[in-house]
């Protein structure tokens, strides 16, 4: 199977049972503007892409959300916590999009989808929640083509800006995602 449209990421995602389980354990927080977003979905995507009959290792599973009510940092810590109690092998990180333009010194994001359009990468903008019904819903706010296509670009909130340009380069070296995924294109 190659992925080539949103309907085929929703797919293999919903076919995958250890995703759609985390989904699931994530929904049960009940957050308000909830996603489970960046590598999650990417790593699925370029896993499919290369063939690769097992899944790579996910440094963490980023649980976003988005609450200006409560923007206390170890609010998140509980939501962490909650979910290690349901499914402890799991390397939960919760952060509340809220509070983290002050982390990220950039204007305040004013939803979850906006943060994750500010992510550093295309093909790392992407996020995956569940609805009422348990359907797979995405957001990719500067597209797939990207993802799909192996291809790694800065998002506009970082192409040319010099400060941000250089966390950009910083990522690229760290998590040299090449060397697990050797089709991927770093621009």
């Amino acid at each position: 199977m190659i992925i080539k449209n949103e309907e085929d990421i929703i797919a293999s995602i919903q076919e995958d049972k250890w995703m759609m389980g985390l989904l699931k354990c994530a929904q049960s927080l009940n957050l308000p503007d909830w996603w489970i977003c960046a590598g999650f979905i990417r790593s699925k995507i370029w896993d499919v892409q290369h063939g690769f009959d097992e899944r790579t290792r996910i440094q963490d599973i980023d649980v976003i959300y988005y609450d200006r009510t409560n923007m206390e940092k170890s609010l998140e810590k509980e939501y962490e916590e909650a979910l290690k109690r349901l499914l402890p092998a799991i390397p939960w990180s919760v952060k509340n999009q809220a509070r983290m333009h002050s982390v990220n010194n950039v204007s305040p994001y004013t939803s979850s989808i906006d943060a994750i359009s500010s992510f550093p990468e295309t093909a790392t903008a992407l996020g995956v929640k569940l609805d009422e019904r348990n359907n797979v819903i995405l957001t990719a706010p500067h597209g797939i083509h990207d993802v799909v296509n192996l291809r790694v670009k800065p998002t506009p909130s970082f192409y040319g800006q010099k400060e941000q340009m250089k966390i950009y380069d910083e990522r690229i070296r760290d998590k040299n995602w090449r060397a697990v995924w050797n089709k991927v294109e770093i621009i």
